[in-house]
Order: structure tokens, then C-alpha cells, then sequence
């Protein structure tokens, strides 16, 4: 295989994962794979994901420096047509890898925190559970300080389960 074939192979790949896995999936959890198989390096990676999103076929969306990836429609169209030329072997690969990590990679997708400078001069710190393309809840907190806002988002993945329940529980009773 020549050098734009391989890069043609590992687009069709990630159009698999992240179709197959039907939510986002970050830069590192997409190149952890290609890296733990051996299938190529990082640099591979990072040329491929741009290439994928110049064209339209995923869409990339950074918050608080995390680059998440999802397939878009035409990059659907494109997986229909061409996904008979992924290898048997690397469809397996990817099929094991996201059935025994599927739930820790939707996890840590589902649950964001990020915080920005409202015009008041506070601080809103905005968390959010997703589930799939779902969203379960989300919260705004507004605090005074830019660390306080930090701090709810480094603690917000921690504690996501215990403040749905906390929701769910006062909330129907």
C-alpha cells in the first residue's frame, strides 16, 4: 500500500469508531487506538483527523483544550460506500477495542465542564451529561472567582453521578 492509501484506510477506520460508537470521541481516546494496536504513530493521527475535517466528513469541537471528534452526514455517506475496503483484521481490532472500552470512552465524552467570564464580572461554570447525542442535564454555576469555576469543572466528572441522583431523587418525589 502506498502512503495515501494507508491515510485512506485509517479515515475510513476512525469513520468507523466513531459511528460505530455513536457519540464523540476525543483526539487522545482516537489515537490511544491506532497507537496501542500499532497501527501507526501520532503525527499519522493528527494529519488524518485534519484531513477528515477539512473535508466535512467529522466535525471537531474543542472545549478547555480537548479536541472532540463525531461523524458527520456526509462522512456517513462516505463510511456506506467504502467501508468494504477496511480490512477484516482492523475491523476487529476496532470492535474489540470499543466493546471493552465503550463505556469508559461514552463516559468520559458525556460528562464536560467549562467555564467562562460572564458580563457581570462573575464567573459560570457549565456542566454537562450527555449520553449518546442525548443530553441527560446540565447546570450552570455562577461563582465569583475564576479558580472556584476550575474547581467545579475538574470535580464536576467525579461527582456527575451523585448530582443526577441527588436531581432525580428531589426532584420526583
Amino acid at each position: 500500500m502506498n502512503e495515501s492509501d494507508v491515510l485512506r484506510l485509517y479515515k475510513l477506520m476512525i469513520l468507523y469508531m466513531l459511528n460505530r460508537l455513536d457519540c464523540q470521541l476525543t483526539n487522545a481516546q482516537l489515537s490511544s487506538f491506532f497507537i496501542e494496536k500499532n497501527y501507526t504513530d501520532y503525527f499519522n493521527i493528527q494529519q488524518t483527523l485534519s484531513e477528515l475535517v477539512a473535508s466535512g466528513f467529522v466535525e471537531k469541537v474543542i472545549i478547555r483544550n480537548t479536541s472532540y471528534y463525531s461523524i458527520t452526514a456526509d462522512g456517513y455517506t462516505s463510511l456506506t460506500f467504502f467501508k468494504n475496503q477496511i480490512p477484516k483484521g482492523a475491523l476487529e481490532d476496532i470492535n474489540t477495542f470499543l466493546d471493552a472500552h465503550k463505556y469508559a470512552l461514552k463516559n468520559e465524552v458525556g460528562t464536560q465542564a467549562d467555564y467562562y467570564k460572564h458580563t457581570g464580572g462573575d464567573y459560570i461554570a457549565h456542566c454537562k451529561v450527555s449520553e449518546g447525542k442525548s443530553l441527560l442535564y446540565e447546570i450552570n454555576v455562577s461563582v465569583p472567582s475564576e479558580e472556584e469555576a476550575k474547581r467545579i469543572c475538574q470535580n464536576f466528572r467525579g461527582y456527575s453521578e451523585d448530582i443526577y441522583s441527588f436531581i432525580m431523587k428531589n426532584l420526583l418525589q
